[in-house]
């Protein structure tokens, strides 16, 4: 019996230690595949190296606009000390409160997620770390299998023996998801509480920490009840480990859960989009525009442009002239508007310029001596080779001083100034500026510049007022804090105007009227308005800012009755208010140009020395007729009755010019009719072509060919 027993025992320590030796195989098995799959791991991404979403940055930081990552995912660059630390202190308590003393894995969380699973008879969610998590995230791949649990906690190891601790917080802040395509702590405050996450309330805070556990079912604008219960959950954990209080989970738990998406910040649209086109490199595009201004000013633009109907849009430029920061850059009132073509950037868009460029040819003339402000010059009818300018209002004001007529916008003027100091010279001073003005490349410019023949931007015409605003002296106005390419053809730190020039010019726009004076102080500004009135425009500027207007339609087309004083003004001045209470002054004149304004005006420079005034060459009226166009069809009403064919209204033939007393041919024969007057009534007897002629007292003659009907 003994030996049975003795034999028992020996077999039963032959088992164990064939048991042992066994588990100690396995157990080494088990360590080399462990350390083999270890060392097999692919190194984790930096966090540098997150595909993230392009962002655009306003002077001080502040989120413009953001574009989805490359993955098409809003996923926003963001540092922990942009978050409110409630949300962590409440993400640790309630997904992993030994988050701090833990390499990568909790095996207490670990056993009591395994005797559930056991219980249940699968993987039970519990017992993953936040770097687990991380793992996970970072991975992109289901772990509800025994194997995807296994190979996320050697990431986890692999993460904490890589990071530290707060890049690992890091990286779950980015890469958390909160439903459909949002992912990152920062993109979910946007979009769920429509604000940073830098302040959030406590159910704020909650709820973030919720939403990654099951982004699709608790989703607030689709399941709300489902997400207001997960943040109960997590109220209820964070205030019995002690980071809230009862009071503050009770009455967090009652506030209701938003159940609308905000939309993604988009402020500066074009301008963020400009940024990104032109350097699709860079994650984050950092730019001087003041974001609350910006916004300002597209809320304003969006109100003044329902006054017109579609297409017409509206376009704003603000610059800083004194650092040439651009502040604010409205390329239309809103990018989404299909019915004002609202995704065209007009502040880049090529358009004439209307009257805006009179202001640097009378700086011209001022500093060429041809004139001075009080200098007198003739508004009259004038030819120059057959180029006939006429005023807007087609009426003339015969005598004026040239501070009259710039601030009238006459346009003989004008023309008389820029023909005796030459179109090249206007334009090398723009390009010193930096305009590159759009002309006709089969001809050189012409004296149609000075009232718009020519096509510019508005971010162009800005910068050209800058450098009227600081003297005469160039600057280069940007829109980049990083690097930003030059204008093309700016020669900072030049002249356009000699400052004895400038200040002259100054002194004449700043007595434009004033719709706001009481309240904007005065600013100097010029009004322009192109052929056919496709194009209103109003610039001005004071001691720091230069603002420049655009009103019309993208495609080109006219908006009748709209004008810069009419339209862009009442815009600019409004701008120019949302600036603050407060203007800086212009700088004050010197004493020379102080003296030359405030006292007489030289006995040579009494009228303005132009070219039509030297060669004393005077514009004859021509003799021409008005109407009706010749080739013009005109229906006059035939008809048959008991007498015949007869026209039911007769045709006004109106002349002007020449000299009386005048002959009239009507188809050859004459017509008897007042000899004096400018104008000839006939009544047709049948219909078909009809010509007539008009000789004047010294022989000249006129003809108009035309059809009635």
């Amino acid at each position: 019996m003994q030996e049975r027993f003795r034999q028992g025992c020996v077999k039963y320590r032959r088992s164990l230690a064939v048991a042992g030796l066994c588990c100690t195989v396995a157990a080494g098995l088990a360590a080399w595949k462990v350390h083999n799959d270890y060392t097999a791991l692919s190194q984790p991404p930096a966090v540098a190296d997150l595909p993230l979403s392009v962002v655009v940055l306003d002077r001080d930081d502040r989120l413009l606009r953001a574009f989805v990552s490359d993955d098409d995912k809003w996923r926003l660059p963001v540092d922990l000390s942009d978050i409110d630390p409630l949300y962590f202190d409440m993400l640790l308590a309630f997904e992993d409160k030994r988050f701090f003393d833990h390499g990568g894995v909790d095996v207490r969380a670990l056993l009591r997620s395994a005797a559930y699973s056991l219980r249940n008879g699968r993987i039970i969610s519990g017992g993953s770390t936040l770097t687990m998590q991380v793992a996970r995230l970072l991975e992109e791949r289901p772990t509800k299998s025994v194997q995807r649990k296994y190979e996320q906690i050697l990431r986890a190891i692999q993460l904490e023996e890589t990071f530290t601790k707060q890049d690992i917080l890091r990286l779950y802040a980015l890469r958390a998801p909160f439903g459909g395509n949002l992912e990152g702590v920062r993109a979910a405050s946007l979009t769920w509480f429509g604000k940073e996450p830098g302040r959030l309330t406590t159910a704020e805070a909650a709820l973030l920490v919720a939403l990654p556990q099951s982004p699709e079912s608790r989703r607030p604008d689709r399941y709300a009840a489902n997400a207001r219960a997960a943040r109960n959950r997590v109220l209820h954990v964070a205030a019995a480990r002690g980071v809230i209080s009862p009071a503050e989970a009770d009455a967090a738990s009652a506030e209701p859960v938003r159940t609308r998406r905000y939309a993604m910040p988009m402020v500066a649209a074009h301008e963020s989009r400009s940024a990104h086109k032109r350097s699709p490199e860079n994650a984050v595009h950092r730019l001087t525009l003041d974001r609350d201004l910006q916004a300002t000013l597209e809320a304003q633009a969006r109100w003044r442009v329902n006054d017109f109907p579609a297409p017409v849009s509206l376009a704003i430029v603000v610059a800083d002239h004194t650092s040439g920061e651009i502040v604010a850059r409205v390329g239309a009132p809103d990018l989404l508007d299909e019915a004002r073509l609202g995704h065209i950037d007009m502040t880049r868009a090529v358009r004439s310029p209307g009257s805006t460029l009179k202001p640097f040819i009378y700086g011209l003339a001022f500093e060429e001596g041809i004139g001075v402000p009080e200098s007198l010059i003739t508004d009259r009818p004038i030819s120059f080779g057959g180029y006939r300018p006429t005023n807007f209002d087609r009426a003339y004001q015969g005598t004026v001083t040239l501070r009259e007529a710039l601030q009238m916008s006459l346009n003989t003027p004008a023309v008389q100034l820029l023909e005796t100091v030459g179109p090249a010279r206007l334009m090398a001073r723009l390009k010193r500026a930096g305009v590159r003005p759009v002309l006709d490349k089969s001809k050189p410019a012409g004296l149609a510049v000075s009232l718009g023949g020519l096509g510019l931007t508005l971010s162009e015409l800005t910068q050209a007022y800058a450098a009227l605003a600081r003297g005469g002296e160039t600057t280069e106005l940007s829109v980049c804090r990083d690097a930003c390419p030059s204008v093309p053809g700016l020669k900072a730190q030049k002249r356009v105007l000699t400052r004895k020039a400038s200040a002259m010019v100054s002194d004449i726009l700043i007595g434009m009227p004033q719709t706001r004076s009481a309240e904007t102080h005065h600013i100097a500004y010029k009004t322009g308005t192109s052929y056919g009135y496709r194009d209103a425009w109003a610039v001005g500027y004071d001691g720091r800012f230069v603002a420049a207007v655009w009103v019309g339609r993208p495609d080109g087309s006219p908006v009748p009755g709209q004008t810069g004083q009419r339209t862009a003004v009442p815009v600019l001045h409004e701008v120019f208010q949302k600036l603050g209470p407060g203007r800086e002054p212009l700088k004050a004149h010197s004493p020379s140009v102080s003296a030359l304004l405030e006292g007489g005006v030289p006995l040579s420079l009494r009228y303005a020395r132009t070219s039509g005034n030297r060669a004393a060459a005077q514009l004859k009226d021509e003799l021409s007729i008005s109407f009706p166009p010749d080739g013009a069809e005109l229906q006059l009403g035939f008809d048959t009755d008991a007498h015949g064919m007869r026209a039911a209204q007769p045709i006004v033939v109106k002349f002007k010019g020449g000299t009386a007393p005048y002959a009239i041919l009507v188809n050859g024969h004459p017509h008897h009719a007042d000899a004096l007057q400018h104008q000839l009534v006939w009544q047709p007897e049948i219909p078909g072509y009809a010509n007539v002629t008009i000789v004047d007292a010294s022989g000249e003659s006129a003809t108009v060919s035309f059809v009635v009907k």
